[in-house]
């Protein structure tokens, strides 16, 4: 069973965000898209800049298995990204809620927020 931590919320496309105490939003994806993808052997983030609308491709990962587009689950602009997974990939296996997040994004639209799943939603859309 995947860990499913109620403090964040998610996206039916198996993201997670957190809403950091500086207000911005903090994005990786679940422990169940990194055990559905297998050992995660390259990233490819954003750059600190960029700037997106819900849904868009926004990153990739790729595993031994395959490659797959990270949709932004909200719009904003980039303001961080984690440089410690352009040595090691796997620290999203290892912690995918801890040291594996993504990036973080300065939010456009709070209101994006309350579409997203909480995590009983997200254990529901699992279970189907």
């Amino acid at each position: 069973m995947s860990d499913i931590p109620s403090q964040l919320r998610y996206s039916d496309a198996h993201d997670w965000i957190s809403i950091e105490e500086n207000g911005r939003a903090r994005i990786g994806i679940s422990d169940h898209a990194q055990q559905e993808l297998g050992d995660l052997v390259y990233v490819e983030l954003p750059t600190i800049g960029d700037e997106f609308s819900q849904g868009d491709s926004c990153a990739v990962v790729e595993s031994v298995k395959a490659a797959s587009d990270i949709y932004t689950p909200v719009s904003g602009k980039v303001t961080a990204i984690n440089e410690d997974l352009d040595a090691d990939p796997s620290i999203i296996n290892s912690d995918p809620y801890g040291g594996g997040w993504l990036f973080e994004i300065e939010l456009s639209d709070d209101s994006e927020l309350g579409g997203l799943l909480d995590a009983e939603a997200y254990t529901a859309l699992l279970d189907v």
